[in-house]
């Protein structure tokens, strides 16, 4: 299973960005979980936006709520991470995951994937 990351970047506050993560061996059809994290230096990664197939309820975390929207395109076996209005706060470096089997309570923890992504970093600079 490879997951790989793209489309961060540089950019102002109020900015947007669309992180996307090209999945192989690793189709989003049946009980699966897909999300995205994101981790700064001496933290660990929290979860910023995770979605179960299993409900099709998307998580976000507080901070992120409004501004950021989870999607996934199962033709191309891709996710994705709309950022708008993006703040300094928001700067790290994003990861992708995925894993089958979560149930809804556990998708937002990290220790809960099995398989991720290289990261993309994320910087919000006027």
């Amino acid at each position: 299973v490879q997951l790989q990351a793209s489309g961060g970047g540089l950019v102002q506050p109020g900015g947007s960005l669309r992180l996307s993560c090209a999945v192989s061996r690793f189709t989003l059809d049946d009980d699966y979980a897909i999300g995205w994290f994101r981790q700064v230096p001496g933290k660990g990664r929290e979860g910023v936006s995770c979605i179960s197939s299993r409900t099709g309820h998307a998580y976000y975390a507080d901070s992120v709520k409004g501004r950021f929207v989870i999607s996934r395109d199962k033709t191309k076996n891709t996710m994705y991470l709309q950022m708008n209005s993006l703040k300094p706060e928001d700067t790290a470096v994003y990861y992708c995951a995925a894993a089958r089997g979560i149930i809804q309570s556990s998708i937002r923890t990290a220790r809960h994937y099995d398989y991720w992504g290289q990261g993309t970093q994320v910087t919000v600079s006027s």
